[in-house]
């Protein structure tokens, strides 16, 4: 074939055979192509779109880097058209941000370029909470590995496949196939190890180096921003993008956006609202943790803020979570507990005559939270006493079995002096130790969930009250069943004394651990996050460390 003749189009969308094999990830065909023809990689399609812009909407990476790598850079900048900034938004969506980073490094106005969707690249950052250390939490034991693990930030160009040009010998390539195979092999089985420990190195390194990355494109979009003028940020969506930030809950886009142009700390949506408002609105606490880092004068600035429909901070906290938020909390009297934090935290921050101020509908805080609130009420009360109802049933029966179990005398008693045969052993000491505790403690779980279902449910009794009673009852069953298979297994111990079944006890005892052991891992994290939730350090910042 002729050059030239790569240059043809498909009549349907007008796609050369290069930009066909962009949307498949076919690199050695594209390679050879380009290897022929440099030109094709600058030919776009009907709607205008270059190949490396195909390749990155179907999300091949690889295809994408090595397209980049021969991309001309003014094809990409921001005077050639929405290419530039349309590729850098896709990219920050694909993850791909090594050749984000170094498009915003050559051509830094696009970030704040619209593309062809109408969106600068600043404004989809701001949508990607996932590419942020604030974006997601972590186990004690991922956070370790996340800091001790050290990640390298490389360029696009330091990922592109080897070209495997037309002039190969055909030993040369069979000789790096080989190779290639073998690398691969080695790396297969070490990732499959690593996998079956479940050490999860991989993921958190990954993760270490998109939040680096991500923090670095921040840095190279907040200079672009610095000294641009009401009108500019305003075209570059910079305004919304701070917005979605704070609805999303991304604490260092807000940080390092604000720490570039203070001005922007004013940003207001639609509603008038400002970025407290709305972080109030949307339930993000780190967002709203940022309230008390700033200096008094602006504090007040914030605090008096009121949106179109005169709500102020109260009457936005009175109204209810968006469900996205609330999905995230077990129960509904866990969700409703977590509201109540809320509205009480606001009311803290807030001056006493802001209880009393009406919004636009007439309508108090404390009357919008009732009113919204009336439905998780409901069900928080169901979802309580639907887990008291069917503990009591498990309590009760613990009660009846161990009050039966302790005039069940293992061995039995002496006929002359009515005392247990096994008085004297050790093992029964344990039997009727490990037996009233059981006792006690189900009788307690009984007792506390009796409280629950007679407990009078009304919006305060959610803070601290009713948790707490589940917590008591929950505890106490918990260690009602633990005493019951330990009180069962040294019964067992007792019977089994003789030399001939002693190799039957162990097997038994490790059988009996099971009950405990599913109650732990069906129940023991509720009660976990509940005791966290009522009694832990709390979901707010209240750091004095100086912001603004």
């Amino acid at each position: 074939m002729d050059k030239e003749d790569l240059e043809l189009k498909e009549e349907l969308a007008q796609f050369t055979p290069l930009a066909l094999a962009c949307l498949d990830g076919f690199i050695e065909i594209a390679q050879c192509m380009i290897h022929k023809n440099p030109r094709l990689v600058c030919i776009v399609n009907e709607n205008g779109h270059l190949p490396v812009l195909l390749a990155a909407t179907r999300g091949k990476k690889e295809m994408t880097r090595f397209l980049y790598s021969v991309t001309p850079s003014e094809e990409l900048a921001p005077e050639k058209g929405p290419n530039g900034a349309t590729l850098v938004s896709t990219c920050i969506v694909k993850q791909m941000l090594d050749v984000a980073l170094d498009i915003l490094e050559k051509h830094p106005r696009l970030a704040i370029s619209s593309g062809k969707d109408n969106f600068t690249p600043i404004y989809v950052l701001a949508q990607m909470p996932k590419l942020f250390p604030s974006g997601g939490s972590l186990w004690f034991w991922q956070r370790w590995i996340y800091y001790c693990t050290n990640v390298r930030l490389r360029r696009a160009h330091d990922q592109i496949p080897t070209y495997i040009g037309e002039n190969s010998s055909q030993q040369s390539r069979q000789s790096d196939n080989i190779i290639v195979n073998v690398l691969n092999q080695l790396h297969g089985m070490v990732s499959h190890l690593l996998d079956f420990l479940d050490l999860g190195i991989k993921n958190m390194h990954a993760k270490k180096l998109r939040n680096r990355q991500a923090i670095k494109l921040l840095k190279c979009i907040s200079c672009t921003i610095k000294n641009l003028k009401v009108e500019q940020l305003d075209e570059s969506l910079v305004y919304q993008a701070i917005i979605q930030a704070v609805k999303h809950g991304i604490v260092e886009f807000i940080t390092e956006i604000i720490d570039s142009n203070p001005d922007l700390l004013a940003s207001e949506d639609f509603s008038k609202r400002n970025i407290f408002l709305t972080a109030i609105l949307h339930r993000q606490e780190k967002i709203f943790g940022l309230l008390h880092r700033l200096d008094n004068l602006r504090r007040i600035q914030m605090i008096s803020h009121v949106d179109m429909f005169e709500n102020n901070m109260l009457h936005l906290a009175g109204m209810l979570a968006p469900p996205r938020q609330l999905d995230g909390i077990s129960g509904a009297a866990l969700q409703m507990q977590r509201e109540l934090q809320w509205f009480k935290e606001v009311e803290s921050v807030v001056p006493q005559t802001f209880k009393d101020v009406m919004n636009k509908d007439g309508k108090k805080p404390c009357d919008l939270f009732t009113e919204q609130h009336a439905s998780l009420m409901k069900d928080g009360e169901k979802w309580m006493k639907e887990i008291a109802n069917s503990s009591t049933f498990v309590a009760a029966l613990i009660v009846t079995i161990m009050f039966a179990a302790a005039f069940t005398i293992p061995g039995g008693t002496n006929e002359k002096t009515g005392m247990p045969n096994f008085l004297q052993n050790p093992l029964f000491m344990l039997f009727i130790t490990s037996d009233a505790i059981s006792l006690f403690s189900a009788t307690t779980s009984v007792l506390m969930f009796l409280g629950i279902m007679t407990s009078q449910y009304a919006e305060s009794k959610f803070l601290t009250r009713l948790p707490t009673k589940l917590i008591i009852g929950l505890s106490t069953l918990f260690f009602s069943i633990a005493a019951m298979m330990i009180s069962f297994s040294a019964a067992l111990a007792i019977w089994l004394n003789d030399p001939s079944t002693k190799y039957v006890i162990l097997p038994l005892i490790l059988l009996a651990s099971i009950p405990v052991s599913l109650f732990a891992l069906l129940l023991f994290p509720l009660l976990v996050e509940i005791f966290i939730s009522t009694y832990g350090p709390g979901i707010f910042d209240r750091r004095i460390e100086r912001w603004y």
